[in-house]
């Protein structure tokens, strides 16, 4: 927690953030994790990776706009997001060997392209109304292409107004979910909560600063919550989707999975673009259904700060730089 605490810190100074931009050394790190700038690059490297067997979620990165024509613009670029995904490797056949289903007759087979999308970006600080507007929109064109919207969880502060406005608008539309974040003292309710009412989740441990009134701290107990709810989401969840890296965590729910004849269909593995490639490679070849999310977009900074953090051998590649800079 200490070095990613640093990291955070070094990475929020204003000279930091122009070297990574700016310096040559550091463009392969960037690219590693970001699928560059533009709508055209991300969908170039979506295809490439529905090729391979993959899934795919676009993720168009930014977060709390300040006026309506920001959340507007986010809005727009949301549907060309769903309509591009459509016309693409949202669309042709699934592979039989790896199709997929929700559980019930008559339910669409799940999509191989989806958008990832946060309600800051459509204007939650602007107002409940004007981020509901936004994403009620973007999510009837979902529900149109025949596709899927995932609303990320955000810093604590809004994540009971987030799950609030994604249950007015599952309730018109069932095509979206949301992420819960295992570190939250309160995520244990909220996961019982979403269950309910069957709307899809994506759990992830965690990687916004909280502090220790709202989250846990320790990284061992962090772990065992995700480990626990990830085992309750796969028995009780609709189509849940355990978004981890850790090696250690996913070999103990296969065994989980395997001791409980859980069907390899009714879930997937996320993973972030450019990280543990070769764990995905190992899940997908084993038959699981692994989705990758494909980060894109000129606001990439905040995000890419969130994946230093959690390496500590790439902050090291950055005070190197900070140094020679």
């Amino acid at each position: 927690m200490l070095v990613r605490s640093l990291t955070l810190k070094i990475a929020s100074w204003r000279f930091t953030e122009w070297l990574v931009r700016k310096t040559f050394l550091l463009r392969p790190l960037v690219r590693r994790f970001i699928a560059g700038e533009s709508l055209e690059s991300a969908i170039e490297i979506a295809q490439r990776l529905t090729s391979e067997g993959y899934w795919v979620t676009l993720d168009y990165l930014g977060e709390n706009v300040r006026s309506r024509e920001e959340a507007e613009a986010a809005a727009i670029t949301f549907q060309a997001m769903l309509r591009r995904l459509s016309a693409s490797c949202a669309s042709g056949p699934t592979p039989v060997d790896r199709a997929c289903y929700l559980g019930a007759e008559g339910e669409s087979p799940v999509e191989r392209g989806n958008i990832s999308i946060k309600l800051t970006q459509c204007g939650l600080d602007l107002g409940d109304d004007v981020a509901l507007e936004h994403y009620r929109s973007v999510t009837r064109l979902a529900a149109e292409l025949k596709t899927f919207v995932r609303v990320d969880m955000e810093h604590s502060a809004y994540t009971e107004r987030t799950l609030q406005l994604v249950e007015k608008v599952f309730a018109e539309f069932p095509c979206t979910g949301t992420v819960l974040q295992s570190y939250l003292h309160r995520t244990g309710e909220d996961l019982d909560r979403c269950v309910r009412q069957g709307i899809r989740l994506r759990l992830v441990k965690g990687a916004y600063l909280e502090p220790a009134s709202v989250a846990i701290t320790d990284k061992a107990e962090v772990d065992r919550a995700f480990e626990e709810q990830s085992k309750k989401l796969l028995l009780e969840g609709k189509y849940p989707a355990i978004a981890t890296h850790d090696a250690k965590v996913i070999e103990s729910l296969l065994k989980f999975i395997a001791e409980k004849g859980i069907d390899k269909r009714v879930f997937e593995f996320q993973m972030l673009y450019g990280i543990r490639r070769d764990l995905q490679a190992k899940l997908l070849s084993e038959g699981y259904n692994v989705r990758v999310y494909v980060p894109f977009g000129e606001s990439w900074y905040p995000y890419f700060t969130r994946r230093l953090a959690e390496r500590p051998a790439n902050l090291l590649f950055i005070v190197k730089a900070l140094f020679k800079g």
